[in-house]
């Protein structure tokens, strides 16, 4: 890939750690303004403190419409543009059958994982990409096209981005490329559940012998965000060391 990322904007939501954060950092280590978001002005400041002077945290839940609308401003009055939304912030309240779950975790596992990115898709379109043109980069999973016990609203919420990343493609083009990620089991927080306690288990039954690390998810993000990807829109990407070859990765390991 041979690019230019310099003057290039990036917003990344849910930025203060893992997968968001590496984004982040390969988005300014190539040379872009990003801005970084967190629940709480504080950690996302932090992240953004690590990066260096062009890079800046803003406090915004991805749900709140007002603190969205208010980080994409300020993104316009900082930097000037907006060339990439990275839709990463997610989350998972609601591990175990399906048909156990009430309805605030299902209402809170929607509201984060697909009605977040719709909210900033949309004022990403209305407030630069739709007269300027960009990237949308949605992060799903490898339980988006998988089932599995215990893991079923977060791989259905999973499942609706993707084909949400499909309809936006069609809806936003030509100006706007959108596209997915599907990560298998990576070194994240949100994913100890999977990894923390059966890294060696994981990793054997990962045809290529490892989880998954943030960077390998944030070069494939960058790539899909860059000209190099120019004519690639509405497809997801499965970056999960063939995790999904043998089903190792949609399973609680050694739960």
């Amino acid at each position: 890939m041979q690019d230019s990322f310099e003057g290039r904007t990036a917003v990344v939501t849910g930025a203060s750690r893992g997968i968001g954060l590496a984004v982040a950092r390969h988005w300014h280590e190539q040379g872009g303004n990003v801005v970084l978001t967190a629940r709480t002005a504080e950690a996302a400041e932090a992240a953004a403190a690590t990066l260096g002077e062009r890079a800046l945290g803003f406090g915004a839940h991805v749900t709140n419409q007002d603190r969205a609308q208010a980080c994409l401003e300020t993104t316009l009055e900082r930097f000037g543009r907006i060339d990439l939304l990275v839709n990463n912030a997610g989350t998972n309240p609601a591990f175990g059958p399906v048909v156990e779950q009430d309805h605030g975790r299902f209402a809170k596992l929607m509201d984060v994982n697909l009605w977040g990115p719709v909210l900033w898709t949309s004022l990403a379109w209305r407030l630069w990409m739709r007269d300027n043109g960009g990237a949308v980069v949605n992060v799903a999973s490898l339980g988006g096209l998988a089932v599995s016990p215990d893991l079923g609203l977060y791989h259905v919420s999973k499942a609706a981005l993707i084909h949400l990343t499909r309809q936006l493609a069609l809806e936003l083009a030509p100006g706007v490329r959108v596209n997915a990620v599907a990560p298998g089991v990576v070194r994240t927080r949100l994913a100890e559940a999977l990894w923390k306690e059966n890294e060696a288990d994981v990793n054997a039954v990962t045809p290529l012998g490892r989880i998954g690390e943030p960077l390998d998810v944030a070069e494939l993000v960058v790539f899909l965000a860059s000209r190099s990807a120019s004519w690639i829109t509405g497809e997801t990407v499965l970056v999960d060391g063939g995790q999904l070859l043998t089903g190792s990765a949609v399973e609680p390991v050694g739960a």
